[in-house]
């Protein structure tokens, strides 16, 4: 193939990629927006593969079979509810992906006679290896977090703003010395040095992030990757490479930027790590009292009468692969004559959008799915509102609790609406490990149980 042709065809998959994500902005347009991007793809890797650059295409196409095979066995194992850790492990491939092309790229990287074209080509690879290397190590300790195998709560060392702006500062002058220096011995000792800090600085960053916003970090992650891909895109000589990592590095930025609006956190903070709980926020009093429990039958009766419902969905939906029968309650209610429409927080779930993503999957109609600033102003004059599975995004102490380590966070404020029941196993905290006043206020009722069996029971008794 010459080079003419892999231009052009680089160039196809990039339109093809920004298809992608404009199909990716709607409900209805994601699935076309997913044949867009897997087109594009299929095409970088066969301009690629068959271009005048390419060696030993044998070896690549072992390791993209490999690979493939591993793919495909990952999306037909997965489950939905464990998509926000597998984006995460997937971002720690690219991260990793990026070092080593990084490090190889400098290995291999022949002799340049123009200074300033090599001083280029040092900064590349020392960016490159340096963001890879964050990516890497931050998006194992997401995986970590999301999995369950690293507690969800934020690290807090002592003066850890400071660690943070010192390997900062250390890496710079890391990359000054490896730029600047003849020496290829004291180059190595300064990449490799550079490497370890950024491993810890990734480590870090997110181990500093408490279990709540993780969901805002998987985006920034996202974010990271992309850049990453670019640095390595760089380094190769790619262009569609860089293309592609700029759009994923500026699309999950201005996402994680949204999302930060939205629960009112800082965007600088999320880049400098650690925010969520502060350490002046550890000292919340832990909300206890009576709480008032259900039946699945007493909940039906309560839906029969009302005229206006609001399903808040949250992970614990997920889960218990609750939302078909919800879709079921819902056409039940909606044939009665029952206005009901869906509330979702930006950070439902652990993932961004993947209450919707559950929800469209159920054949929920778009038009009855609302985001929060959508739908708060409408909970008083609600008569009932299920919250199903979610305990972080309705938990009032956001808003009444200045301790609390969710305060500030914009919250669904359920409790406003006549009468609320909360769809939970037990009493235990939600993933933020803070408890829920909401569980003990005089409109509340628990339905305790799974959240699939207690729903299809309320479908029984409709």
């Amino acid at each position: 193939m010459s080079e003419g042709l892999v231009t052009a065809a680089y160039i196809v998959a990039a339109i093809l990629f920004i298809f992608s994500l404009a199909g990716l902005s709607k409900h209805e347009t994601s699935m076309q927006g997913n044949l867009f991007g897997v087109s594009g793809m299929a095409i970088a890797l066969i301009a690629t593969i068959f271009g005048p650059h390419a060696g030993s295409v044998g070896w690549i196409i072992v390791a993209m079979v490999i690979g493939g095979g591993i793919g495909i066995h990952l999306a037909r194992k997965v489950e939905m509810t464990e998509m926000p850790e597998l984006v995460a492990i997937l971002h720690s491939f690219v991260g990793l992906a990026a070092v080593l092309v990084g490090f190889n790229s400098y290995l291999d990287q022949g002799e340049i006679t123009n200074p300033v074209m090599e001083n280029i080509h040092l900064t590349e690879v020392f960016l490159g290896i340096f963001i890879g290397a964050i990516t890497f190590t931050g998006s194992l300790v997401a995986f970590g977090k999301l999995r369950g195998k690293i507690s969800s709560r934020p690290l807090m060392l002592p003066h850890r703003h400071r660690m943070n702006l010192a390997a900062l500062v250390i890496s710079f002058l890391l990359m000054v010395m490896f730029v600047r220096t003849e020496s290829v011995g004291l180059q190595v000792l300064a990449l490799v040095l550079m490497t370890l800090i950024a491993l810890a600085f990734g480590w870090h960053l997110v181990a500093s992030i408490g279990g709540a916003d993780m969901p805002v970090v998987v985006s920034m992650l996202n974010s990271y990757s992309g850049w990453a891909a670019a640095a390595a895109g760089f380094m190769l000589s790619n262009d569609l490479l860089i293309v592609t990592g700029a759009l994923v590095g500026s699309s999950g930025a201005i996402l994680s930027y949204i999302m930060c609006k939205a629960m009112n956190r800082s965007f600088i903070s999320v880049i400098a790590g650690g925010f969520g709980t502060d350490s002046s926020s550890t000292g919340a009093v832990e909300a206890t009292g009576e709480y008032r429990e259900a039946s699945a039958e007493e909940v039906a009766e309560l839906l029969k009468s009302s005229s206006s419902v609001i399903i808040t969905p949250g992970y614990g939906m997920a889960v218990a692969q609750a939302q078909y029968p919800v879709h079921d309650i819902t056409a039940k209610l909606r044939a009665r004559g029952i206005k009901v429409r869906f509330g979702i927080h930006p950070v439902a779930g652990r993932l961004p959008g993947h209450m919707n993503v559950l929800l469209a999957e159920a054949k929920v109609p778009y038009d009855i799915v609302l985001e929060m600033d959508e739908i708060n102003d409408d909970f008083a004059d609600t008569d009932t509102v299920l919250v199903i599975g979610a305990n972080d995004t309705v938990n009032p102490a956001a808003q009444e609790d200045p301790r609390s380590p969710i305060a500030g966070m914009p919250v669904l404020e359920v409790w406003k609406a006549q009468n609320v029941v909360v769809f939970k196993r037990s009493m235990n905290t939600g993933y933020a490990g803070v408890q829920n006043p909401l569980f003990f206020k005089e409109n509340t009722q628990m339905l305790f149980g799974d959240a699939k069996a207690s729903v299809e029971a309320i479908l029984r008794a409709l």
